[in-house]
């Protein structure tokens, strides 16, 4: 088990390398360079993208995905991570979660060791992932759209109205000042809430590029207060004022992990 672990992570390290190289390259490509399947190199690009070391487009994946320098690229991936391994250690052994269609959220089962988790979730990235042990999955069905994993529609809320969770674990598009939940997917909105509604926790996992954010997403306000797990590079002045309305925020540091891993594979 370790050797293919070690294996498959030294290929996406290699993968890595060649979108770098040439800044962008199609999936057929990768496959055929590795003796791989599609499917084998698009959830190696998932982890990537989910690390934040790349960016996807139809049929490929590239570098030249945000106008952010590298740098700064890594710090929000960084910050993510540790946002996720905060959130991990508030789950209680036997805990029932929801999970919405988060990344950041849902990787925080990566670091639930051995504890016995029960999670629902709309995040269809689920079935390329491998989880610790304890981990059970319930995917909520639904309706996928283009390339997107996240599963919406009146099967996936029929079958969240009859589940009920401890916790809510989930990621947005942004917050604002105000207060509003900026959601990227809009049919994910009545999911979010649906989630928050029948969990006597809820949690927003937002890094502090999401802070503060406003535009043309579409937003829900938040009645029921909550707490929000950002990261110490969040905006001071949007972060006193999200307190002043209710919620709670707590901001994690690097200094909370002082060994956070440098190898982007790594748990």
């Amino acid at each position: 088990m370790k050797k293919d672990r070690q294996s498959v992570d030294a290929r996406r390290i290699k993968v890595l390398s060649m979108i770098r190289e040439r800044q962008k390259i199609k999936v057929e490509e990768l496959a055929a360079y590795f003796n791989v399947s599609l499917m084998t190199i698009r959830r190696d690009l998932q982890i990537l993208e989910e690390k934040g070391l790349v960016g996807r487009f139809y049929g490929g994946a590239t570098v030249d995905f945000c106008a952010a320098p590298v740098s700064e690229r890594d710090s929000v991936a960084l910050y993510r991570q540790l946002i996720a391994r905060y959130a991990a250690a508030l789950v209680m052994d036997g805990d029932n979660l929801f999970i919405n269609g988060s990344s950041t959220a849902l990787s925080l089962l990566d670091y639930v060791g051995e504890k016995t988790v029960h999670v629902f979730t709309n995040n269809g990235a689920v079935v390329n992932r491998e989880f610790p042990a304890g981990v059970e999955i319930t995917l909520s069905g639904g309706t996928l759209r283009g390339q997107s994993h996240i599963l919406t529609g009146d099967c996936a809320m029929r079958n969240l109205l009859m589940a009920q969770a401890e916790n809510a674990f989930m990621g947005c598009s942004g917050i604002s000042p105000d207060g509003e939940i900026l959601c990227g997917i809009p049919t994910e909105l009545g999911i979010n809430e649906t989630m928050i509604s029948h969990a006597r926790r809820y949690y927003i996992l937002a890094d502090y590029t999401k802070i503060g954010k406003t535009g043309t997403y579409a937003s829900f306000s938040l009645e029921k207060t909550g707490t929000i797990i950002t990261d110490e590079m969040a905006p001071a002045a949007v972060v006193e004022q999200l307190r002043t309305i209710g919620m709670t925020v707590v901001q994690v540091k690097r200094s909370d992990f002082p060994n956070p891993s440098e190898d982007p594979f790594s748990d």
